[in-house]
């Protein structure tokens, strides 16, 4: 290895010592941890595989992999405690690991006056937030403006899946008017958040942005007015809110790109993406070919959470629609494929939350399971999805009023979101409230969303027989048998 020093992101590292510094500062690493980043940084942000890392961390011998994950965790929380938050250090499923935001940049290289090289973009979702734009003549809103930044990168930075350019980074580019495409380019970046600050009387409003920085299109826009009485807290309401919105329009961007550009060696994320799309159309047939891109997925990489969580959550939809000719069986894979989920999910809101709905659904324990929900959006308190799974657990708890409110911060959080999942689950709340007039209003809108959904047929046919419908409730009872066959018990052989 050359020993010149490499920089990436807000760190210098120098492999002729070895050391790692920050702003001038050594930063205290431990010594097999500080052997794989330099391994990492000497492939120049090419993959480098277990395999080699294990030879080179300990030559001559035979050790578990295991004590390869241990270093790269402990090198992962040294970089992100040092580094805002943000994680350099990028698995690719199946094959080994990668240093991201890597400039390329030697001290040899920056004598001669060369130019960085375009930086790889991570294998996974990847963002900047770039400094918000002060349309106020007050110079006070010029720190409002970067303290909403930083809001936005922190919550931003829960969604595991997605990885956020570190404020130095994008701080760089502030007062200047750049391309969207070259931030892509020089950050190494998919998507791109821009936004500004305007002031007037006691009230501000924020506008944002979200472009794909390729094409420079624009995938979702909107504004939130707010009072100055209380700027803490406006920042960290719309840090929030904005976070809550663009992750799942980040999801949809990337499964529609996974989708428009197959590849011919998929990763588990590609296969992951495309089962997300396929259980949209709440089809049978669409569950099943998930199913088979989840099997593909977890073959690459047996411990990537999403991708069992996903497999645990289709199981746990055959057995509630009685897709199966072993309903027991399909319940107790969804069991076993959450619990997977749940020892690999480490702080994955998404995963954590998915898995607690499949277990207490399939009749884990609802404290434990609850117990789980509230985990995951403690870490991610902008995950639309999960205050949805956590609805439906407080519903299973007796506490339908409770679960109600949920829901609605789920669709405040992601208003785009499909009405049919939101309506049922507000209608069979509302049911259970005994609130029957309320709960048939919404089966019936859901119904028209999603005719062929199994459990709205049950709670509609229940709501009309407690209102005394008996017509209605019998008409429901033969549609429902129509959708459900009825399974046979299997013959003791």
């Amino acid at each position: 290895m050359e020993n010149e020093e490499i920089s990436f992101g807000p760190f210098r590292l120098d492999p002729g010592r070895p050391e790692l510094r920050r702003d001038g500062q050594l930063v205290r690493i431990h010594p097999r941890a500080l052997g794989i980043l330099c391994a990492l940084a000497d492939a120049k942000g090419e993959i480098v595989s277990k395999d080699e890392l294990m030879a080179r961390l300990w030559p001559g011998r035979i050790v578990e992999e295991g004590n390869l994950h241990v270093h790269v965790s402990a090198l992962r929380k040294s970089l992100d405690e040092h580094g805002e938050g943000h994680s350099f250090v990028v698995t690719v499923p199946g094959r080994g690991y990668r240093l991201a935001n890597l400039t390329g940049l030697r001290s040899a290289q920056l004598a001669e006056g060369s130019l960085p090289p375009q930086l790889p973009l991570p294998d996974k979702a990847s963002i900047a937030v770039m400094p918000f734009a002060n349309m106020s003549r007050d110079p006070e809103q010029e720190y409002f403006a970067d303290g909403m930044v930083e809001e936005i990168i922190t919550a931003l930075s829960r969604i595991r899946w997605l990885f956020v350019i570190a404020r130095n980074s994008s701080f760089t580019y502030k007062g200047q008017a750049v391309d969207v495409k070259q931030i892509g380019r020089e950050l190494g970046v998919r998507y791109v958040l821009e936004g500004s600050v305007r002031k007037g009387g006691g009230r501000v409003r924020i506008s944002v942005q979200l472009i794909e920085a390729e094409s420079a299109a624009h995938l979702w826009a909107d504004h939130f007015d707010g009072s100055l009485e209380d700027v803490l807290d406006l920042q960290d309401q719309v840090a929030i809110s904005v976070a809550g919105v663009i992750e799942p329009a980040l999801r949809v961007a990337e499964i529609r790109r996974a989708v428009d550009r197959p590849r011919h060696d998929p990763t588990a994320y590609d296969l992951y993406l495309r089962a997300l799309r396929a259980i949209g159309s709440w089809e049978k047939q669409d569950y099943m070919e998930a199913l088979d891109r989840l099997s593909h997925a977890t073959e690459q990489d047996a411990a990537y959470g999403p991708a069992l969580a996903l497999s645990a959550w289709c199981h746990m939809v055959l057995y509630n629609n009685v897709w199966t000719d072993d309903p027991e069986a399909i319940r107790q894979k969804a069991i076993s494929l959450a619990r997977r989920a749940v020892h690999n999910a480490a702080d994955d809101a998404e995963t954590l939350g998915r898995a607690a709905y499949v277990l207490a659904y399939c009749g884990e324990d609802i404290d434990a399971a609850t117990a789980l929900i509230d985990r995951s959006l403690r870490i991610n308190p902008s995950f639309a999805y999960g205050w949805h799974y956590s609805g439906w657990l407080r519903l299973w708890a007796g506490a339908p009023d409770v679960a109600i409110d949920h829901f609605e911060r789920s669709l405040r959080l992601d208003p785009r979101d499909p009405k049919g999942a939101i309506l049922a689950a507000n209608g069979i709340a509302h049911f259970f409230a005994r609130r029957l007039d309320q709960a048939r209003t919404m089966l019936l809108l859901s119904l028209q969303e999603h005719p062929g959904w199994v459990p709205t047929h049950r709670y509609l046919a229940a709501c009309y027989a407690h209102l005394g419908q008996l017509d209605e409730a019998k008409m429901m009872i033969k549609r429902l048998r129509a959708l459900t066959p009825v399974v046979m018990p299997k013959a003791d052989h």
